[in-house]
């Protein structure tokens, strides 16, 4: 039996596309009448009005968190071949800036292109205005497109003056409800902290590659400053502080309480896929491996359903019992493979509980306002969740059932904006929407509804992979 193969870490862009997948998922099924599980804990039905005094969390809640760690899990994978190339530090600085600022750009253009923002709601959108979204999607291909190095040089100014020209002359002539235009602050708050978390994280990776100590200071130093701002002085002013307000504020910083730690994550991946060995690659069973994969979803799926329903001391004990079966069934590691599993799920034992036991501090765990044990205990989760998906696609060559969530990951700018601004106008503009509408009347159907579109957005990234047109920053 052949070793896995994890040139291109398949486990981590399903774990990303996962999360892309569950994301537009919950934007798409029915508001108002379903149980509030099916929402973001803080926003609950039926009226969705924002509580920040409510806590728990729901499977919604671990959409933002799972992208943020595989992103910074795949730091090092990305980072490490510049490094080995032998570009300087500045050089990779000045990229990570760079990369920083596009997805800013993006995270700007694709907020300002959105058929319901033009339109100021979700019903009743006019056939024109679905064919200018469709307008704006298709500038994003030559504004991010990743040209294959067979086009010539000229070829592809050309094409990125197209694009970042037209979308220059969009953003300038587009009106909204309200008479405003362009806005400089207008822009998609989850990918402008992406773009933050982009290039701090990076920053940080390049300086403590070969130093783990200092990552665990800096991450110590963030822990204090985040502690610190909830008290009153210097600390909280500055944390409160936004001196770029389209572009950073200082609270963006808490979420690499998620974001560094998979890095830590990604360092062990890059030893991994490096690592050579005579060894066969298992040596447990498939059964093993199949109880292991089962026991990391049963371990998500009672964390969120306890921190739900509240339940937290019987959720703890619950926790605990199921991680030290964990430790169980990875013990014995004697492949590199297996050596793998058995560390990152250490790794998850001790986020876990770090989770668990801050959990009565600040009101309980919530994901807005973020608390401390949202980001360890999701971060833990995240990288269960990554082990299910190394055994699936790995171990057992699950590559295929998968690969509407390897291929959205792999393309994940396709799947964000594919929602808003292709798939959603199609359905429009052809009278699918309304099709769907009236086969999937109740509010369960309607989940089954949002199923299907979210599949769609997950199928064109499909398509885009396939004939390697890849949006990237």
């Amino acid at each position: 039996m052949a070793a896995p193969s994890t040139s291109r870490a398949l486990p981590l862009d399903a774990l990303r596309g996962l999360s892309i997948f569950l994301m537009i998922l919950s934007s798409s099924i029915p508001f108002h009448v379903l149980p509030d599980w099916m929402y973001h804990a803080q926003v609950p039905p039926p009226d969705h009005r924002f509580n920040p005094a409510l806590p728990g969390i729901t499977w919604v809640d671990l959409v933002f968190p799972f992208f943020l760690f595989s992103m910074g899990a795949a730091i090092p994978l990305a980072l490490s071949r510049r490094v080995q190339a032998g570009m300087s530090k500045w050089r990779i600085s000045r990229g990570l800036a760079e990369r920083g600022l596009l997805l800013a750009a993006f995270a700007i253009y694709d907020e300002h292109i959105r058929p319901w923002r033009l339109h100021g709601g979700f019903e009743g959108i006019p056939a024109w205005i679905d064919l200018v979204g469709l307008i704006g999607f298709a500038l994003l291909i030559p504004m991010f497109m990743q040209f294959p190095k067979t086009w010539s040089r000229n070829t592809g100014i050309a094409l990125r003056v197209l694009g970042w020209g037209g979308a220059v002359a969009f953003m300038a002539l587009i009106r909204y409800p309200d008479g405003s235009g362009f806005l400089l602050g207008r822009s998609d708050i989850i990918i402008l902290v992406l773009a933050n978390m982009a290039f701090f994280s990076g920053l940080i990776w390049m300086l403590t590659q070969s130093n783990l100590t200092l990552r665990l200071a800096i991450l110590g130093a963030l822990f204090a400053l985040r502690v610190s701002s909830g008290a009153d002085g210097w600390i909280h002013d500055l944390w409160a502080s936004s001196p770029v307000p389209w572009l950073f504020r200082f609270d963006f910083l808490k979420y690499l309480f998620i974001v560094i730690p998979g890095t830590m994550i990604g360092d062990l991946y890059l030893q991994f896929t490096q690592k050579q060995s005579d060894h066969p690659p298992y040596s447990w069973s498939a059964g093993r491996f199949a109880a292991i994969a089962g026991l990391m979803l049963v371990i998500v799926v009672v964390a969120i359903t306890g921190m739900k329903m509240r339940a937290v001391p019987e959720t703890t004990v619950a926790l605990c019992a199921l991680l030290g079966l964990g430790l169980w069934l990875l013990r014995s590691a004697k492949s590199p493979f297996e050596q793998i599993l058995s560390t990152f799920f250490q790794w998850s034992v001790v986020l876990t509980v770090i989770g668990l036991l801050f959990e009565p501090f600040e009101g309980g765990i919530k994901k807005d306002p973020s608390t401390l044990s949202y980001y360890f205990l999701t971060g833990g989760l995240a990288i269960a969740t990554l082990i299910a998906c190394m055994i699936a696609i790995d171990r057992f060559r699950w590559e295929r059932p998968l690969h509407l969530f390897v291929a959205s990951g792999q393309n994940p700018l396709v799947a964000y904006a594919g929602i808003n601004n292709f798939i959603r106008p199609l359905l429009g503009l052809t009278g699918l929407g309304l099709l769907l509408d009236a086969v999937f009347p109740t509010p369960w159907l309607g989940v089954i509804k949002g199923i299907i579109v979210t599949s769609l957005v997950s199928a064109t990234a499909v398509v885009f992979t396939k004939f390697k047109v890849f949006l990237k920053t």
